[in-house]
């Protein structure tokens, strides 16, 4: 059957293994087309191919709750749930969203972005179920990697003793965006080499004659079933899962789809927590995405035949790893620690050229932000390098932890601001907020690769916590240009101005130094402050501008409650100055969705001719009649 034939999931399950196995190779040449133009999470899509079709063959996701962990494994789920005529509409701006979105379909049961969170909303759709009476399933979808994180297995313990139905597909392909790293890695590595797996492996066909899932295995079934396949094969093998009260399956081959539904066939009908290990291979079907599942976890785009991908211009992530290598030759005692996400934050260099001073801690954003308060206590220069969206798991660890004891820990703040195509998830747009308030904490944000440079150097000589926010997209600009030097809570004046003054932090003041030369041209002088420092703010320079210009313009690409702008609204009332004539261009309340950053930075005014168009009209409103 083909793949444009089937119009809905139950479809599926008319098909035969041959049928299904022709299927999953239609599906991953779907998915290569698609993610290498419109960019998005290749590898993990492709390694879970046979399992979603095995899922659906079992469980109808408009009745049944399949809930995907992080969900940038969905893609194929997508495309069998009614969304493949739009597949090609793919985290483009009014298209389909790259992870699962319950507006979206009525089969994305719950969303997602970030690991780990799919056991404990799943055990909540369980327990509902059973407070409503009603008749479903429950099926949670979780990485190895996502099981790294300590939510997971808050969830997990919770679920042992909760006395209700809940499946756990736990899908194990050795890796989260980076390898999976910590004892519990090794654990799922250990299960992973046990006797059926490899059986598998090696001779599918010779271990199902072996084991056939029909007649003596039906008879075993609620013995070895129930115990686990793994307990059953080789008793000897206690697993740290059955001792947490679930009944554990596996280790399954996640390749195998007719192994797959049969066994999946049988789970559905368990009762109590069951958890079902399968091993998938991340990038599968896809030579190169196979061969090095790292680099084609996330794409930008490429090309379909070979990989090679687009030409990419310096990222801030780069000049942070770059930087922060050469700093940590001159000074020992300077560390990084990232949550599973050394590709990411730029660490991959640190952490190859020092391998004892850079810790993966996995996804466990809160354990690395008091990790590094120990160190730190400890004499050490911790640094630690997370996605300001990631950030948001470790707030009560930096307020409670680091910054009420003041203790030198440098936050490296990546894909501040609006981050594309990953959307609302993923929008690093809070972080302003949540941090500007805490006591004994500097923020700070560079306007481009060469002062991203000396605020590291500077951070790292501070007595005391310190952040710095930097985006994803952006130009760095050229590392060697001049950077006055850092004075602490002071901003720099690029422009002079005296009608109006812009004052912006980070990436936003070349889009604001581009406005002011389009006021320029209608005949308006405009200042431009490089704000540098979001905590303190440079109250001296704020005051003199408002006394002398007719309208301050903060602009940010952050919420507007409780960012940039509110700070420095904060700071004149504080001074006793007027404000009725500060305008604070951010953000909306609301969360922006997916699609390309320049795109939606038009979408919500924040470049560089809607900038220019607001100030004007706030100008022209301040200004008495006729004047």
């Amino acid at each position: 059957m083909r793949l444009n034939e089937i119009r809905h999931p139950a479809q599926l399950r008319a098909l035969s293994p041959r049928e299904l196995e022709e299927l999953a190779q239609e599906i991953r040449d779907l998915i290569v087309r698609t993610v290498t133009v419109t960019g998005g999470h290749l590898a993990s899509s492709l390694g879970v191919v046979e399992l979603t079709l095995a899922l659906l063959t079992r469980f109808d996701p408009e009745k049944d709750r399949i809930v995907w962990d992080v969900g940038h494994q969905c893609y194929a789920f997508k495309i069998l749930t009614g969304r493949r005529d739009r597949f090609h509409t793919l985290r483009q701006l009014g298209g389909i969203s790259g992870f699962p979105l319950r507006s979206e379909s009525p089969c994305d049961a719950f969303g997602a972005g970030h690991a780990s969170t799919s056991l404990s909303a799943a055990l909540g759709f369980a327990k509902a179920r059973d407070l409503k009476g009603e008749d479903h399933r429950v099926v949670a979808v979780i990485g190895d990697g996502a099981l790294t994180g300590g939510m997971a297995w808050e969830a997990i313990n919770n679920a042992g003793v909760a006395n209700t139905d809940l499946l756990v597909v736990l899908n194990d392909n050795e890796m989260s965006i980076s390898r999976n790293v910590g004892a519990l890695a090794r654990h799922t590595s250990a299960l992973r080499s046990l006797h059926l797996y490899q059986s598998i492996e090696e001779n599918t066909e010779r271990l199902l004659e072996q084991v056939p899932l029909t007649g003596q295995f039906l008879v075993k079934a609620g013995r070895a079933l129930k115990r686990g396949v793994t307990h059953w094969i080789s008793p000897e093998h206690g697993t740290l899962f059955e001792a947490l009260g679930f009944d554990y399956i596996g280790p399954i081959d996640g390749h195998n789809v007719g192994l797959l539904t049969d066994i999946f066939a049988h789970a559905r009908n368990l009762k109590g927590p069951v958890l079902m290990h399968v091993i998938t291979k991340k990038g599968r079907g896809c030579d190169y995405a196979e061969s090095d599942a790292r680099r084609y976890h996330g794409v930008s785009g490429c090309a379909p035949e070979n990989g090679e991908p687009k030409r990419s211009s310096l990222s801030y992530s780069q000049v942070f790893g770059a930087t922060l290598c050469r700093l940590a030759e001159e000074r020992p005692e300077i560390v990084a620690i990232t949550a599973a996400m050394p590709d990411g934050t730029g660490l991959t260099a640190f952490a190859k050229q020092f391998p004892e001073r850079c810790f993966d801690v996995g996804i466990a954003e809160e354990h690395g932000a008091t990790f590094a308060a120990g160190l730190a206590a400890g004499g050490i220069r911790p640094v630690v390098a997370l996605y300001s969206s990631f950030l948001q798991r470790a707030y009560d660890q930096v307020i409670h932890d680091v910054c009420l004891q003041k203790l030198p820990v440098l936050l490296a703040i990546d894909r501040a601001g609006l981050v594309g195509q990953d959307g609302p998830t993923h929008h690093g747009i809070f972080d302003i907020a949540f941090l500007r308030h805490v006591p004994n904490l500097t923020v700070m944000a560079p306007r481009g690769g060469a002062e991203l440079q000396a605020m590291l150097a500077y951070a790292l000589q501070l007595d005391g916590p310190c952040a710095i926010r930097y985006p994803r997209d952006g130009d760095v600009g050229p590392l060697d240009a001049p950077v006055p030097p850092i004075e602490h809570g002071k901003a720099e004046l690029l422009r002079e101005g005296s009608d109006l003054a812009f004052i912006a932090p980070g990436d936003t003041v070349a889009r604001c130094l581009e406005a002011a030369a389009l006021l320029e041209e209608k005949g308006l002088s405009a200042a431009v402050v490089n704000a540098r420092f979001i905590k303190p703010l440079d109250a001296a320079l704020l005051a003199k501008l408002a006394s002398r210009c007719q309208a301050l313009v903060t602009v940010e690409e952050h919420v507007a409650a409780g960012g940039f702008g509110s700070a420095v609204l904060e700071m004149l009332n504080a001074a006793g100055l007027p404000t009725d004539h500060v305008l604070s261009i951010a953000l909306p309340d609301h969360f922006p969705t997916h699609g390309d950053s320049d795109a939606l930075r038009a979408r919500y005014g924040l470049d560089a001719p809607a900038i220019a168009d607001r100030a004007l009209r706030f100008l022209r409103e301040k200004r008495a009649p006729g004047e």
